[in-house]
């Protein structure tokens, strides 16, 4: 199939973007890499009346760091593309979940046109970056005709595709606290290689106590209840038991073509299990995803 006609229309500033957004009323979608959107509209699944090219304002220099020396944040622009988070130095130091979870996002050709912002704002639930961005508790910045405003990413995701965005916002930053010494993991299970998660888990732990995002669970990025593996120690293994079963009978996940409740739900056992060793494993290793 083939979209529906529209509009183009080009912005070279976030300003202009925001202008053209409220012009058209919640009718027009930003394009950057077009990764996800242009496969929804040519299969009809998304109808917008234009499309807001906003690749001509780049990536505004890429992933950086702002704040005091006591609590840096790590800055990644919306437009940043995946690639450009994969090899940058500042990402690998200050948040390597997420640098680690962007290398199974899709193939080559998505990572090199994708864009950050374009996947935290498509909101898949079992997207890489939303699962990662969520674990490690960034912020979303938003623009729009009444200024800029900064959305907790624990608040950003609403339900299926649905963000806290207004219809006449754009996103226009991720920002994350520093990891820096911090313990990770990140594990998925697909179908294929480069396909989506048929259940992903993200673990960014934090003073040694673990916080815990499922994807391809829920319609959204679903952050764990810390009380469901609490202080959990890498060492007691009927303890990591304990938590990753209360972790997989806490979802409720919907069966479909590609695999049944049941089986995500087991999934959900063995991957947050397994995520908890490896991120709350002893110090002289270091922490990475499977």
């Amino acid at each position: 199939m083939q979209p529906t006609s529209f509009e183009y229309q080009r912005a070279d500033s976030w300003d202009e973007a925001v202008e053209l957004m409220q012009i058209w009323q919640g009718e027009a979608k930003i394009i950057a890499g077009g990764q996800s959107l242009v496969p929804m509209m040519n299969l009809r699944l998304t109808l917008p009346a234009a499309l807001i090219d906003v690749n001509g304002i780049g990536d505004q220099g890429g992933p950086r760091i702002e704040g005091p020396a006591e609590a840096p944040v790590l800055v990644i622009p919306a437009l940043t593309r995946h690639a450009t988070v994969l090899t940058s130095p500042v990402v690998a130091q200050h948040a390597p979940l997420l640098q680690h979870a962007v290398r199974l996002v899709g193939n080559v050709r998505v990572r090199h046109r994708g864009t950050i912002g374009g996947s935290v704002a498509h909101a898949d639930p079992t997207g890489e970056i939303p699962c990662s961005v969520l674990a490690l508790g960034g912020v979303v910045r938003m623009q729009s005709p009444r200024g800029v405003r900064d959305v907790p990413i624990t608040e950003f995701f609403r339900t299926y595709l649905t963000t806290a965005a207004e219809d006449d916002e754009v996103v226009t930053e991720i920002r994350i606290p520093s990891s820096v010494g911090e313990r990770w993991a990140f594990d998925e299970v697909t179908r294929r290689f480069s396909d989506f998660a048929t259940v992903a888990v993200a673990v960014q732990a934090r003073a040694g106590r673990p916080t815990v995002v499922l994807g391809g669970v829920a319609d959204r990025p679903l952050r764990v209840a810390d009380d469901l593996v609490g202080d959990v120690d890498v060492r007691d293994e009927a303890g990591l038991d304990s938590a990753a079963g209360a972790v997989a009978d806490s979802v409720n996940p919907e069966g479909d073509v590609h695999a049944s409740a049941d089986y995500r739900r087991r999934l959900v056992r063995v991957l947050v299990r397994r995520a908890l060793t490896t991120a709350l494993a002893p110090q002289d290793t270091k922490g990475a995803g499977a």
